[in-house]
């Protein structure tokens, strides 16, 4: 039953998240549906590939694709008065979707007995896969590679429960609550990890020739 429920709650948010960056970037309904069915979908077919499960399982999920649809139909019908409001959800909306689907990829693994670095691995790619997929068809770059803490949260869940720490469905739900939270708050509070740049040093040299 939690793996159903994830799985909805992550195509949904997902999805959503897709569809409204599609807007953003003024692309039409056309580009609104594919946009959100890449970032629902695409992280789950980047960890099918990875984990050795046929790529042609997605297409048995008519009910989420149904789910999607849906899902895409009603953001695109929403108020025109409430986009100001639309990047504050589309965040929250990604919170969500990575959460569910990193909970989901690492049960996924655990489930077909691959160690604990797979289910990592899972954990991450099917928690960001779709959301880098979203950012480089939208011209963007890719949220989970340069600003606040994104797939490190997606790390969290994978140890978790590949460790065996989260296992009952109130463990899982708990979960995913506390990594929602976490990545909230890392936009929220602009969390980031260390990172090095080389501009400054190229831009002196450009300079100095």
């Amino acid at each position: 039953m939690t793996w159903e429920v994830l799985s909805i709650i992550g195509t949904i948010a997902f999805a959503i998240s897709g569809a409204i960056v599609a807007m953003e970037e003024e692309y039409d309904l056309l580009g609104v549906y594919i946009l959100g069915i890449v970032t629902a979908f695409g992280g789950g077919a980047i960890r099918n590939v990875l984990i050795g499960v046929p790529v042609s399982a997605l297409w048995q999920q008519e009910s989420l694709f149904l789910v999607a649809f849906i899902s895409m139909t009603l953001v695109y019908l929403f108020p025109q008065k409430m986009l100001p409001h639309w990047q504050r959800w589309g965040n929250f909306f990604d919170a969500i979707g990575l959460s569910a689907f990193a909970i989901q990829g690492a049960l996924y693994a655990v489930k077909m007995n691959h160690p604990l670095s797979a289910v990592i691995v899972a954990a991450v790619l099917t928690g960001s896969g779709g959301g880098i997929i979203r950012d480089v068809l939208a011209g963007r770059k890719p949220l989970v590679l340069r600003a606040e803490i994104y797939a490190a949260w997606a790390i969290v869940a994978g140890l978790a429960i590949g460790t065996g720490l989260a296992k009952s469905p109130v463990q899982l739900y708990i979960l995913f609550i506390v990594v929602t939270v976490l990545r909230i708050l890392s936009y929220t509070y602009n969390w980031k990890l260390p990172n090095k740049s080389l501009k400054t040093e190229t831009s002196l040299k450009t300079e100095t020739l």
